[in-house]
C-alpha cells in the first residue's frame, strides 16, 4: 500500500483538503493508497471556510481534526508533501522525509472566494499525484 502524507503547519486547510480529495480519487481509482495529514502545531480545529469550500466540492471535512506530525508517521509515509507553509526541513520532525512541496497559499483567514482557489489548486495537484499513481503498477490494488 503507498502511504501519502500531507503536511501543513496547523493541518486545518491545505493538507486537510489534500487528504481528503486523495482518499476519495484513490478508492474511486482502485488505487492501493492512502492518505493521512498531520501538521507541525496542529490548530484546534479545521478551519471552518474550508470546510464549507469543500462541502461545495461534495467533500466533506466533517468530524476531521487536526493532527499532530511526529517522526513515526512521517517515517510510515511513501511520500510526506507539504504544503508550502514554510515548514523548516531541518526542524520539522518530517524533514528528512519531504518529498516535494506545493507552495500553496494558506487559506487560514481567507474569504471563501480565495479559499476556493486554494481548493480548486490542491484538487489539481492531488488529481496530478493520483494519476501519477494509477500509472505506477505498484499503486495499484
Amino acid at each position: 500500500m503507498t502511504r501519502v502524507l500531507f503536511v501543513c503547519a496547523h493541518n486545518a486547510g491545505r493538507s486537510q483538503m489534500a487528504e481528503a480529495f486523495f482518499n476519495r480519487l484513490a478508492r474511486e481509482r482502485g488505487l492501493d493508497a492512502v492518505a493521512q495529514s498531520a501538521g507541525t502545531a496542529p490548530g484546534d480545529r479545521v478551519n471552518p471556510i474550508a470546510v464549507q469550500a469543500m462541502a461545495e466540492a461534495g467533500v466533506s471535512l466533517e468530524g476531521q481534526r487536526p493532527g499532530q506530525l511526529t517522526p513515526e508517521l512521517a517515517a510510515q509515509a511513501d511520500r510526506v508533501i507539504t504544503m508550502g507553509c514554510g515548514v523548516d526541513a531541518s526542524i520539522c520532525p518530517a524533514g528528512t522525509y519531504i518529498t516535494e512541496d506545493w507552495q500553496l497559499l494558506d487559506p487560514h483567514g481567507q474569504p471563501i472566494e480565495a479559499v476556493r482557489e486554494v481548493r480548486d489548486a490542491v484538487r489539481r495537484r492531488v488529481e496530478a499525484l493520483v494519476e501519477a499513481l494509477v500509472a505506477s503498477p505498484s499503486a495499484r490494488a
